[in-house]
């Protein structure tokens, strides 16, 4: 039924203005505003919509991943932006925030000025 739409993602956040600062300016995506809501135009045609939502509360969750050839460069370059890394119990960060020993490629979480959890990781 749905094998040949176009789906697209999308999330909340409690501040359009702020977001829109945050995507487009510190992570440098295409970011289109319109009516309100933001379109994030990720590399390869990929949409992910950010509406506003009063009373949000962020995700506990990973919302948006970012594959990189080099999560060292990456980090450091977004660490250089002000961005913050996260560091979770149970897990082993190095000192840029990399956790490397999770069973998957190594990864560093980070959140938008909503609170939502984003990821950036080691492309395969």
């Amino acid at each position: 039924m749905f094998g040949k739409t176009r789906a697209f993602s999308g999330f909340a956040v409690d501040d359009i203005e702020r977001a829109r600062e945050f995507y487009g300016d510190t992570l440098g995506l295409d970011v289109c505003e319109e009516h309100g809501l933001l379109t994030l135009r990720i590399e390869g045609g990929t949409r992910v919509l950010v509406y506003p939502k009063p009373g949000h509360t962020p995700a506990s969750f990973t919302v948006l991943n970012f594959p990189v050839e080099d999560i060292d460069g990456a980090v450091e370059q977004l660490i250089r932006r002000g961005v913050t890394f996260e560091r979770y119990p149970g897990i082993d960060h190095d000192e840029k925030g990399i956790a490397r020993a999770t069973g998957g490629p190594p990864i560093a979480w980070f959140t938008d000025p909503a609170g939502n959890i984003l990821a950036v990781l080691q492309q395969d």
